[in-house]
């Protein structure tokens, strides 16, 4: 399953290091802690609105450009089959299905790519690519 966090801090990572800047760079700038900032990034911590507006401004950009390309990645991953289904689910279709090797999948709009590749039960990649950026990968642990 792909957690909104994670796209949330995949966008914020390939801003800031479109611009080539440092995670103490923008942190000092947004006025929240190196650590924390790290963890946003790295979907580890759930961002209230108003530090992803902080966030946002010492990117330099608009909060609604940034959620406009988490939903944009969202709405991609939607449209792939078995990326947002629930762990449990995905686990009983594992288990009854024979033993196969990864699977990927992939989707485009024009202006954002999503490459979604199930490497075995516990691990999926995700990897979104926007028109004229760099591309992220997530790795997402789809069972505990």
């Amino acid at each position: 399953m792909v957690l909104l966090r994670r796209v949330i801090g995949d966008a914020l990572r390939a801003r800031r290091q479109s611009q080539q800047r440092t995670l103490r760079e923008v942190s000092t700038a947004a006025n929240v802690s190196l650590g924390y900032l790290s963890e946003i990034e790295r979907g580890q911590k759930e961002a209230s609105s108003e530090l992803l507006s902080s966030i946002c401004d010492a990117l330099g950009a608009q909060l609604s450009e940034v959620l406009r390309e988490v939903s944009d990645t969202m709405a991609l991953a939607e449209q792939m089959a078995g990326v947002l289904v629930p762990v449990d689910q995905r686990a009983a279709e594992s288990a009854a299905a024979p033993r196969a090797r990864a699977s990927k999948a992939k989707v485009t709009d024009g202006r954002v790519s999503v490459a979604v590749s199930h490497d075995g039960p516990l691990k999926t990649t995700l990897r979104a690519t926007r028109a004229g950026r760099q591309s992220s990968d997530r790795d997402v642990v789809c069972a505990a």
